[in-house]
Order: C-alpha cells, then sequence, then structure tokens
C-alpha cells in the first residue's frame, strides 16, 4: 500500500504542477496570453509586462504554492502512510516537471522559478528562505533576474548540504530531487544565458529592446552627400 500511496501523491503533484497560473490569471483577469507576447514565457515576470502588476504577484504566488503545498503535505501527514523522504523528493520532482512540461497546456510550461521556491519551502522554510535571500542579493546587484535565478539554483543543492545538521537533515534523496531541479532550471534558461554572455540581457526595470541612438535628421544635415547645393543666380 505505501508504493500506491506513494505513486498516487507523484501523480497528484504532478497535475498541480501543471496548472499554469500564468495563463490561467491572465484569463481570468482578461489580460493577453502571456505565451503570446515578451519573452512568451508563462511564468509571473512575463505576465508582468501586461501591466498588471496584481496578476503578476498572483501568478508568482499560486506558481509558488503549488510547489510547497505537495511538498509540505507529504512532510506533514505521510508518515502514517509509509511515505517518507524518498516519496517527499518525487513529488518535488513531481510539482516542478508539472510546471516544466504541464500536461493540460500541451506540455509547455514556464522556467520553475516560483515553483522551485515553493518546493524548497516545502522541505524547510529555512532553506526557502536561504535561497530567496541568495536571489535577491544577487539582483539587488546585478539586475539581472535571470542571472539571479541561475545563481539561486545552484545555491539551493549546495546549501542544503552543507548546512546540513542543525537547520535540516539532508536525507541524500531529497538533495538529489532538488540538484536536478537546479540542473533543470539552469537548463530552461539557456537563452537568457547566451543574452547574458553578450550582453544583450535586460536588466530589472529595463524594456526588452534597448533604446538605441536616433539617427542624425535632415536638419541637422541639410546637403545629404551625394547632392549639390543649387547655385544662387547671379
Amino acid at each position: 500500500m505505501p508504493l500506491v500511496y506513494s505513486a498516487m501523491a507523484v501523480l497528484a503533484a504532478y497535475l498541480l504542477g501543471s496548472l499554469s497560473f500564468a495563463v490561467i490569471v491572465s484569463r481570468v483577469m482578461g489580460l493577453n496570453d502571456p505565451r503570446t507576447f515578451g519573452s512568451k514565457n508563462p511564468g509571473a515576470t512575463n505576465v508582468l509586462r501586461s501591466g498588471s502588476k496584481v496578476a503578476a504577484v498572483l501568478t508568482l504566488v499560486l506558481d509558488a504554492a503549488k510547489g510547497w503545498l505537495p511538498v509540505a503535505l507529504v512532510r506533514w501527514f505521510g508518515t502514517p502512510y509509509g511515505l517518507e523522504e524518498g516519496t517527499q523528493a518525487l513529488v518535488a520532482l513531481a510539482a516542478f516537471a508539472g510546471h516544466l512540461w504541464p500536461v493540460f497546456f500541451g506540455f509547455k510550461g514556464g522556467k520553475g522559478v516560483a515553483t522551485a521556491l515553493g518546493v524548497l519551502l516545502g522541505v524547510s522554510a529555512w532553506l526557502g528562505l536561504a535561497t530567496l535571500g541568495a536571489w535577491l542579493v544577487v539582483v539587488s546587484i546585478s539586475r539581472y533576474v535571470s542571472l539571479s535565478s541561475i545563481a539561486a539554483a545552484l545555491f539551493a543543492p549546495t546549501f542544503f548540504l552543507l548546512a546540513s545538521g542543525p537547520l535540516w537533515y539532508a536525507d541524500h534523496r531529497v538533495a538529489a530531487a532538488i540538484g536536478c531541479m537546479a540542473g533543470l532550471l539552469v537548463w530552461r534558461h539557456q537563452e537568457n544565458m547566451g543574452r547574458l554572455l553578450r550582453g544583450t540581457e535586460s536588466k530589472l526595470g529595463q524594456g526588452k529592446n534597448k533604446a538605441h541612438l536616433a539617427e542624425p535628421s535632415v536638419a541637422a544635415h541639410p546637403h545629404p552627400v551625394g547632392t549639390k547645393k543649387r547655385q544662387r543666380p547671379h
């Protein structure tokens, strides 16, 4: 029976993760589908480009909640059903995978930053808050959301292992799940990494397209190259 309960928990976590709240919230609030503008990524950052901060905040909270809830439920109530750390690790991965490849939305999901944070909060509130702190430090210095997300993804499994003992026990199965999520999250940011290397990635509060210098006007150059000034009659 524990195996059946574990399979049911993993399936439920995946289905919950498959709820793309960026799309759902946008539809409910009468906004454009986030998959049709900006980065086309169904996530809170792209929803913010619609101009609705409320929709972006709701998306962020709900995407984090769908990662936190299944992990927290297994932690709190799983023991009587034989659900231990192994199931917790699988449930964490299932919820995260649901966001990346949602069955309800053609298996085309977001990058998973908020959902990953929710999973970490479910594993340990201290781990989630520490990872969020790392994200805030990097974004405050660099102003790059993508770089901050990548840095936080790499920080999470490292901190989980190094801080084992005082705050939590770093079970190797949970550590492997967090490491796998980190790898997937970095992989989903490969286009951002390319733009970071080229210096074309937009910063926080900056538009997608960089402003270009205005070209010289005709008024500034009344006699373009290749034309002759008309001679005044004598």
